[in-house]
């Protein structure tokens, strides 16, 4: 996982999720490259993230 957005309500998840559905790929990449230039595997971070909650 290169890329993720934490969303309080699902219905703003699933709105950004569509966003981005709707996207070029060059928008997309733009959107990782962004956040995550080094293209970093991220899901380890969410996993430590979630345990919060």
């Amino acid at each position: 996982m290169v890329y993720w957005e934490a969303f309080q309500e699902i219905g703003d998840a699933i709105f950004r999720e569509k966003q981005i559905k709707a996207g070029s790929r060059q928008k997309k990449l733009d959107l990782i490259n962004s956040m995550n230039p080094l293209w970093k595997d991220l899901a380890e971070d969410v996993e430590n993230i979630m345990d919060v909650f």
